[in-house]
Parts: structure tokens; C-alpha cells; sequence
């Protein structure tokens, strides 16, 4: 690749449309930021549109991400240390950071046919939690992930992005209400395992089951709602030492993923 431009001048375009896209409430997410250069390179493995990639004059870029750009047309440039300053404020400043935009959202036609099991968190909040999930279910073959209750107006969420690495974009995240999730699998006769204390199931049991399952989490303080009683015929525990109060929820997903990945990864 050709020596990169730099930005210099507070009047490029660039630069208003990062400042807009940093902004931490707006009201209609079109764009989002896309923060270091793993999540860059496995969103532009995805398919995410990227408007522009950028980098900071100081810090060269790495170059499997300069060729992944050159490779899909994204271009790139750099921004003067003037400009970061001025963009990023008392933020960090990311060495690599591009604009994209935002996809179509998921439904759950996104999830029909597909072979995986899916995850469902419900009530699960805290966004860390949420992009840790993300890049598990990714890696270990689920299928797709439904968000009840998850206080995200959208997964392109600049939290989220950072959090998952970049993996929010390779799978389908479906944002729902309960009654939404409820219709979606009494219609298609999904079988849903409630993971709680106590399960009738333990996590050994679910290598054994050659099926499509639906992988419920609540949140370590509260668990699952009640509302998904009707069609949790099923419920399964991880073992543990009684002392410890739980386990993180990000935690109790993999070792369920890992307990089903011999199936989800054939």
C-alpha cells in the first residue's frame, strides 16, 4: 500500500463524523465505531461496510489490516496528533479505529435453519458479560444469541464491538422482548434448557443430546424470569463447590458451549 494521507485539518469531513459517531447517546445509530485492529479485521472478515479505517501518525498500522483494506477498497488514513487530541479529547486514543455501516438488524428469521444451538440471555445486562458471550458462541459453534431484556438498543453498540472483539458482526444477535422470544420458540418447538442451581440435568448430561437446544442464562443475581416456564420443560446446573455464591454468566455459557461443541462444531 501506497504512503498513507494524513489529516491535518479540522474541516475535513473525517473528522466531524468520528466526533458524531463517538457521542455516547444518539438517537438513530446508522454508524458506529469499530475500535484496535482485531475487531477491525474480523468485521471486515464479516462483511461490515467500512467507510473509512484510520490509524495515528505516531503509531504505525499493522499490516494484515492494511491489506485487508487495500483488498476490499476501504480506504485509510491517519489522523495529525492535533486532530486526535481534538476527536478523542480525554479519551484513550485507539491506534487503529474505523467507521461503519451499522447492518440490517437480526430477527429471528436470521436464526431459522441454521444447525447450532442457540443462546438465550434473559436479563443479562452488563455488556462485558454480553461480548464475552459473543466470542465464545462464536468460537465454539452456536448459532445464534437472543438478547431479552438486555437494555442494547442495537449490537452495534460501541461497548459491545469492543467487548466481543469485533464478533458481535459474525453471528446473529437478535434483540427481543420475552413475548417476542416466547412465540418465536412455542411456534417452532425449540427445547429450551434453563440453566439453574439445582437442574435436573447436569452440564456432562447435555453431550449426550443429538439435538438443536435453546441455552437459557439469566443473571447471576435473579436467574431467568418466570415468563419462560411454560416451554422449560428442561432445566440443567453446572457443578461447583457449594461455597461460591455463582459462576459469571460468561463463564457458565462456555462451559455449556464446551460441553455441547462436539456437536455445534461438526
Amino acid at each position: 500500500m501506497t504512503s498513507l494521507d494524513v489529516i491535518t485539518e479540522r474541516s475535513d469531513p473525517a473528522v466531524q463524523r468520528i466526533i458524531d459517531v463517538t457521542k455516547p447517546s444518539r438517537s438513530v445509530v446508522r454508524t458506529a465505531l469499530i475500535e484496535d485492529s482485531e475487531p477491525l479485521l474480523q468485521s471486515i472478515r464479516a462483511g461490515v461496510e467500512l467507510i473509512e479505517v484510520y490509524g495515528l501518525e505516531t503509531v504505525p498500522l499493522p499490516g494484515d489490516l492494511l491489506t485487508a483494506c487495500e483488498q476490499r477498497g476501504i480506504p485509510v488514513r491517519l489522523l495529525s496528533p492535533a486532530i486526535a487530541n481534538q476527536v478523542f479529547k480525554t479519551e484513550k486514543k485507539p491506534k487503529a479505529f474505523g467507521i461503519c455501516r451499522v447492518p440490517r438488524p437480526c430477527g429471528f428469521a436470521d436464526l431459522t435453519g441454521r444447525k447450532g444451538d442457540l443462546v438465550l440471555l434473559d436479563g443479562v445486562k452488563i455488556v462485558g458479560n454480553i461480548g464475552a458471550i459473543v466470542r465464545t458462541s462464536f468460537a465454539l459453534g452456536a448459532s445464534g444469541i437472543v438478547l431479552v431484556d438486555s437494555d442494547l438498543v442495537s449490537i452495534a453498540d460501541r461497548r459491545l464491538i469492543r467487548a466481543s472483539r469485533g464478533y458481535v458482526f459474525s453471528l446473529p444477535i437478535v434483540l427481543a422482548s420475552r413475548a417476542e422470544a416466547l412465540r418465536h420458540f412455542q411456534d417452532n418447538g425449540m427445547r429450551l434448557m434453563a440453566f439453574e442451581a439445582g437442574g435436573a440435568l447436569t452440564v456432562r448430561d447435555l453431550g449426550g443430546i443429538d439435538e438443536r437446544l435453546v441455552l437459557m442464562f439469566g443473571s447471576e443475581k435473579t436467574g431467568a424470569s418466570g415468563e419462560f416456564s411454560g416451554i422449560s420443560a428442561e432445566s440443567a446446573s453446572i457443578p461447583m463447590n457449594p461455597e461460591a455464591e455463582s459462576l459469571n454468566v460468561s463463564v457458565s455459557v462456555g462451559i455449556a458451549l464446551h460441553a455441547r461443541a462436539h456437536r455445534n462444531l461438526a
